[in-house]
């Protein structure tokens, strides 16, 4: 059997960093929420580069660019907290991406004695540990040891996917 790609483009259309980008953006992730208390204000980013690593020690992987502002703030907070965004979370996501203005736009959330800031109604809440970092090229990919869980069962993630939020739908039952 022969399946054609009614909307495939040859590698050669596009500039070499979108294609790379839309390549990528053909395999779903979730949306992460990293934040922590710093000077007396919650600071946080949204990243979609998020992925476990290891059980022991327990770990977890972001990649954050390196022309971020943000990045170099969070990376040097003793405590982050990771909050995996439900799928009513598409504005905060978005307001955690802006470059400019309050990124949690009145969202609630909460911050543990170590300074990590965990948003309210998330999927998922890590707390975490700077472990290591390593050169990702126009990235830094750091390690984060995980000190503490929270799963909530019953919330749905939001979803990124060919460059678009999207949620998970479950199957209807039989």
């Amino acid at each position: 059997m022969t399946t054609a790609a009614t909307t495939a483009l040859p590698s050669d259309a596009l500039p070499r960093d979108l294609a790379l980008r839309r390549a990528f953006s053909v395999y779903p992730t979730g949306v992460v929420a990293l934040a922590a208390h710093v000077e007396d204000r919650a600071v946080g980013m949204a990243v979609n580069s998020f992925t476990s690593i290891s059980l022991e020690p327990a770990l977890v992987a972001i990649s954050a660019a390196r022309t971020s502002k943000t990045w170099p703030v969070l990376r040097a907070v003793p405590e982050l907290g990771m909050s995996v965004l439900a799928a009513h979370h598409e504005p905060l996501s978005r307001s955690l991406s802006a470059r400019e203005g309050d990124r949690f736009g009145g969202h609630e959330w909460q911050r543990t004695e170590g300074g990590a800031v965990l948003i309210a109604d998330a999927a998922l809440w890590l707390t975490c540990r700077l472990h290591s970092t390593f050169d990702g090229g126009d990235h830094e990919i750091a390690l984060y040891e995980i000190a503490d869980v929270t799963l909530f069962d019953d919330v749905e993630p939001l979803v990124f996917h060919q460059s678009r939020y999207r949620s998970i739908a479950a199957p209807e039952s039989a």
